[in-house]
């Protein structure tokens, strides 16, 4: 009997240890949503195809996603011009005046939009913790989901290694 419980084990533990190796190598299709930036301009995750994309949810009554904002727009300005999109979503509790203020006061280079119905949230798994970035790949796959400040140099080696495949 305990010979057949640890064949039992090892072979849960095998087809486990399979199952996340294969994740490792296997990608998510990013859903389709619409996004309109506090500009006005709306942009879907296909039109981003092509591009390396950080989504990013956050919120201003959220202190870490304050603190890592300035690194995001650096990372943001490092790799723009090599394809990087970047879109910050605003959490639907956020009030709009609060984002709009906090964009202006700190001149985010990127697209920033306002999630007042929790859409896109609920599209990208149902986030509802911030600061959460999902990177997608050129492909239009998420290849990385991030809950919390990311490490940065983690980060800056995937965009580059993903910005250096073909779409």
């Amino acid at each position: 009997m305990k010979l057949r419980n640890s064949i039992l084990a090892l072979v849960v533990l095998g087809v486990l240890g399979f199952a996340g190796y294969a994740a490792l190598f296997t990608s998510t299709p990013a859903p389709g949503v619409t996004f309109t930036s506090l500009k006005g301009e709306r942009v879907s995750t296909a039109d981003l195809r092509g591009h390396v994309v950080l989504v990013n949810f956050w919120a201003t009554d959220c202190p870490t996603c304050v603190k890592e904002m300035p690194r995001m727009v650096t990372t943001y300005n490092k790799y723009q011009k090599q394809g990087l999109e970047f879109v910050a979503v605003a959490m639907r509790h956020d009030p709009p005046n609060y984002v709009i203020n906090y964009t202006e006061k700190n001149a985010l280079p990127f697209r920033v939009t306002l999630d007042p119905l929790g859409e896109a949230a609920k599209a990208f798994g149902n986030v509802r913790l911030t600061p959460t970035t999902i990177v997608i790949d050129k492909r239009g796959n998420i290849i990385s989901r991030i809950l919390g400040e990311p490490d940065f140099t983690k980060l800056e080696t995937l965009i580059e290694q993903k910005l250096a495949e073909p779409a």
